[in-house]
């Protein structure tokens, strides 16, 4: 059977979207693949289609159990023959699973990664091998990914008793350098790439510093104007995300216009998660507030709104997250809000999640007179430690087995490997996370069009220009923003003298010379103006740090005049203008969008 006719007769559809016909021919006809589509781009079809052409079982590795429901539920929903193997599923339901497999009943098999580490599972595979094997979220391979999971790290190994069926690897996001990687630990080196362009036509992206406690309720203003429900907000930690829906049902009992919230994290049972998602993907609530665990997968083309709540960890989540808004075409918004204190958020998950070399070293030690005769568990090397905290342990034990200086069985013994390269590749590692947050700086402070800022880090040649619709392209333009008060044209003014008579200086000491010159200075206004400032590149803002008198390491902003901000005078302040949208106050004026249209 054709491509085209399958595409009709099993999934509905008419026509292939963009670049998505040639991607399946070439996995169809046996090709190794690596696809990076946006959100929404129709990546799934890119391997349900050559599945069924290869008249086989397509094994799906997937790595949340909520991204592997979704799609099973949509592919049986299309009468198609599929199965799910998991923690999640009772014991009975994974035999009969594996059965079915056996014989040749299932046109897609979908599993986590970890069950490919189960004694006797890829033993089982192998014995009727799959026509195709797809891996989806394949950025999770890479160490230089956003959200690089461990157990994917060892697919390449894993699978390869099962080849010579095909890999396509999918991903919505990788940089040149991880889609090197990818390619790299599967050992698909001839793989085809299919690269479709990361522009979102339709998705105006808007850039605010807005204070913590005034994020909820910026928000639910935001969210009050016409045409921007149903929304989803991504807060940095499960804490705040609870925060902001109990302030957004606050906030409904005093508005006319009520807008219904549901909290969303992984802190939540799975009952009740299914329930907060079901709740928000048929209608029954406007609001999804969630941490990043929520979204992949998700499938809701109508939402109008991605607000995020907080800086976020690196571009590709930032943009992974945002293409969740508008995947229907329609004019959507993207809006992130964000002020110093979110450096200070991640700089916390920083040190958290990545431990200085030297724990990861002590830790290590722990395990030396292990031996593959007689190796220890976490819990025997833990107490021959000191000064450890067992969380640090913990996340140090697990940095060494992803960088091949531990290996941790079944059982859970652990055994060194006596390799000492993982040093150098844990501190390569740690320096890339360390990059990955000053990168989102960079994106935030960026002067230029947002998008443009996208395509160039992706390495997408995109020649089409500015996107004429983020807060960069709208400066100045008629409607957008307002002219600055009085006191803000002089605390610009003032801003600009300072430091033009100094070769830089923190942020903290520049708004204490601001007030020598002008007393009560509002914090928040100067840092509205200074935002501005740097929006225009008249001044640049750095991440600096130094090490105080108790040996802690201290971050800051350091702010420099640019050579445009040396030559700005009365007239070029004058027509500065200021977008206050994030500020309590403000939003309630915030300019709908367009109504949806009707298709024809």
């Amino acid at each position: 059977m054709q491509l085209r006719e399958i595409l009709q007769s099993r999934f509905g559809f008419s026509e292939f979207r963009a670049s998505q016909e040639k991607v399946c021919h070439a996995i169809a006809s046996g090709s190794d693949a690596l696809v990076v589509m946006p959100t929404g781009a129709g990546k799934s079809l890119c391997y349900q289609l050559p599945g069924l052409a290869r008249q086989g079982t397509t094994l799906v590795i997937s790595p949340l159990l909520a991204l592997i429901d979704d799609q099973v539920s949509k592919l049986a929903a299309r009468g198609l023959r599929v199965e799910q193997i998991h923690s999640g599923r009772t014991r009975e339901a994974q035999r009969s699973a594996c059965v079915r497999y056996l014989q040749g009943d299932l046109d897609f098999l979908f599993i986590a990664p970890e069950r490919l580490a189960v004694p006797g599972f890829p033993e089982m595979l192998q014995k009727r091998k799959p026509a195709l094997i797809a891996i989806d979220e394949a950025h999770c391979i890479s160490q230089w990914g956003h959200d690089f999971r461990p157990e994917y790290r060892r697919l390449g190994e894993r699978l390869s008793g099962l080849r010579p069926a095909p890999v396509v690897a999918l991903t919505a996001t990788a940089t040149g350098m991880v889609q090197d990687d990818i390619i790299r630990q599967l050992g698909i080196t001839s793989a085809s790439r299919f690269i479709q362009g990361f522009r979102r036509t339709n998705i105006a992206i808007r850039i605010h510093e807005v204070s913590v406690p005034d994020r909820a309720e910026a928000a639910y203003g935001l969210l009050s104007g016409e045409g921007r429900l149903p929304a989803i907000i991504y807060a940095t930690t499960r804490k705040s995300a609870e925060e902001i829906t109990s302030e957004f049902k606050r906030l409904a009992g005093r508005k006319k216009d009520r807008i219904r919230a549901v909290c969303y994290h992984a802190g939540l049972d799975a009952e009740t998660r299914e329930q907060v998602q079901q709740a928000f993907l048929s209608g029954e609530c406007d609001v999804i507030v969630a941490t990043v665990a929520f979204g992949m997968g998700i499938d809701k083309p109508d939402v109008r709104t991605v607000i995020h709540a907080g800086l976020s960890g690196s571009v590709e989540g930032y943009y992974q997250e945002i293409g969740r808004a508008g995947r229907d075409g329609l004019p959507s918004e993207a809006i992130l809000m964000h002020s110093f204190a979110d450096q200070k958020t991640h700089d916390f998950f920083f040190e958290r999640d990545y431990p200085e070399p030297s724990v990861l070293k002590q830790s290590l030690r722990a395990f030396g007179v292990a031996s593959r005769a007689s190796p220890r568990t976490l819990d025997d090397a833990y107490e021959s430690t000191s000064r450890i905290k067992r969380d640090a342990f913990d996340k140090a034990v697990e940095k060494l087995r992803i960088h091949g200086a531990l290996t941790i069985d079944h059982q859970g013994l652990v055994t060194p490997t006596g390799t000492t390269t993982w040093e150098r590749t844990y501190e390569a590692q740690r320096n890339h996370r360390q990059k990955s947050l000053q990168q989102m700086l960079d994106f935030v402070q960026h002067p230029g069009c947002r998008m443009q800022y996208f395509l160039k880090y992706f390495g997408d040649t995109d020649a089409r220009g500015a996107c004429g619709v983020c807060d960069r392209c709208k400066r100045g333009s008629e409607g957008h923003g307002r002219e600055l008060s009085g006191p803000e044209k002089t605390t610009a003014k003032l801003i600009l003298a300072a430091l033009s008579q100094a070769d830089g200086v923190s942020a903290g000491r520049l708004f204490d010379r601001v007030c020598e010159l002008k007393p009560r200075t509002d914090r928040k206004a100067y840092e509205s103006v200074l935002e501005l400032l740097g929006q225009e590149g008249w001044v640049a803002v750095r991440k600096e740090t130094f090490t105080n008198e108790s040996n802690r390491e201290i971050t800051y902003r350091k702010i420099q005049i640019t050579p445009d901000g040396e030559t700005a005078g009365e007239t070029e302040i004058e027509a500065l203008r200021i977008s206050d949208l994030g500020l309590p106050e403000s939003v309630k004026s915030a300019r709908p969008l367009p109504k949806k249209r009707r298709r024809r």
